[in-house]
């Protein structure tokens, strides 16, 4: 018997149109059953006990739609979210239910998010009191970069008694904008070390102007003490050199991809904003250019407006790519055909300007940035 039910119930769910308010539940089906059975013996006997209690279950019925109703109005729901998003990066966020009813409170409230806008989360408040406001921490994870304009959550309740489920879409219409993935990948620390070895390779041997000779700080390196000044002071003292001005490093993404190497654009999108953030993060100046802008951090922008660029940028073939600029900043080239960013001159190529490493379509089939063309600078100085 309890199998047939099941399939009955299960198939009156199939043909209950899914974009009603209200789901009958297990149940509810079977007290709609024993209202069904009641009123077949009522008509069939004539007993007025059982109008009687044919009324009281329908009374039922009525009362738990009404409540249910006004359990469920006046019910508000908002996320908050931190400013900068980034892809494929778990983020912590905060869900407001509010419940703008004066008096009246709701009861046995379930909340729950989309997987496609970023939250799956579901979460129950069993009482919401009238005009309160109850904060619960969730979990958002956006699985791509882009733009995200709209949220949508559902609001549930079986309360009264539990005969059917009364659901509501809310839709927030808030703009988020989620970067590409800033996290490493197999391959993009080993390329971000050898590119912080380069760029130390090219600052070594060019000399550095005495600039004064100060008290010695903790942690600093003993090579810079000075011992003659130790000597006679009885202190340590250090030999301060003035910092010349660090070219930095050029990040050139080719927006000529054609459409069948989409994910090799993708990883290169991914590489360069993870570049762009680390190296700002250590203070180097990074110029960042594509067909399209020419940005330069920290002298223009922050490294926020590359990452939004990058969030919306797309592929543009046919676009001509730029030549690089006459300076001997360390260029790091992302771009589907390596040969002709060479013959340009890009990352010192075909005796071009600077140096650097040109990533081509084989850049990410490995672990390491083994694949990537290089060009040293040290032979050209």
């Amino acid at each position: 018997m309890r199998q047939y039910l099941h399939r009955f119930t299960a198939r009156l769910r199939a043909v209950w149109p899914s974009s009603w308010r209200q789901q009958i539940t297990r149940s509810g089906f079977g007290y709609f059953v024993a209202v069904l059975i009641v009123a077949l013996g009522t008509f069939a006997s004539g007993n007025n006990l059982l109008y009687l209690i044919l009324a009281a279950m329908f009374s039922v019925l009525f009362i738990s739609n009404f409540v249910s109703r006004i359990v469920m109005s006046g019910l508000q729901v908002d996320v908050a979210i931190p400013v900068h998003v980034c892809a494929r990066r778990p983020i912590r966020c905060l869900l407001r239910l509010k419940n703008s009813k004066g008096w009246m409170p709701s009861f046995s409230i379930h909340v729950t998010g989309r997987k496609e806008n970023g939250f799956d989360s579901a979460l129950y408040f069993p009482l919401l009191p009238g005009g309160a406001i109850l904060e619960e921490a969730v979990q958002a994870f956006f699985p791509k970069r882009g733009r995200l304009r709209e949220r949508t959550f559902q609001i549930t309740t079986r309360f009264p008694f539990g005969f059917a489920e009364r659901r509501e879409l809310v839709t927030l219409r808030q703009e988020i904008m989620v970067y590409p993935c800033i996290d490493p990948r197999p391959g993009f620390e080993l390329l971000l070390a050898s590119i912080q070895g380069e760029i130390e390779l090219l600052q070594r041997g060019q000399g550095q102007d005495f600039h004064r000779i100060r008290p010695y700080e903790a942690l600093e390196s003993w090579r810079h003490l000075d011992w003659k000044s130790t000597a006679h002071t009885g202190a340590l003292q250090v030999r301060e050199f003035s910092q010349e001005d660090d070219e930095g490093v050029l990040i050139y993404l080719d927006l000529d991809v054609a459409h069948a190497h989409h994910a090799w654009f993708e990883d290169s999108v991914d590489c360069a904003a993870y570049l762009v953030y680390q190296l700002a993060d250590r203070r180097r100046k990074v110029q960042f250019r594509t067909q399209e802008i020419d940005l330069h951090v920290p002298d223009q922008c922050d490294v926020y407006t590359i990452l939004k660029y990058l969030a919306l940028v797309d592929r543009k073939p046919g676009a001509a790519p730029g030549i690089p600029d006459k300076t001997n900043q360390y260029q790091i080239v992302f771009s589907a055909d390596a040969a002709r960013m060479a013959g340009l001159g890009w990352a010192g190529g075909n005796r071009g300007y600077g140096g650097g490493q040109i990533l081509g379509l084989d850049a990410f089939a490995t672990a390491h940035p083994s694949s990537v063309a290089t060009s040293d600078n040290r032979k050209k100085k």
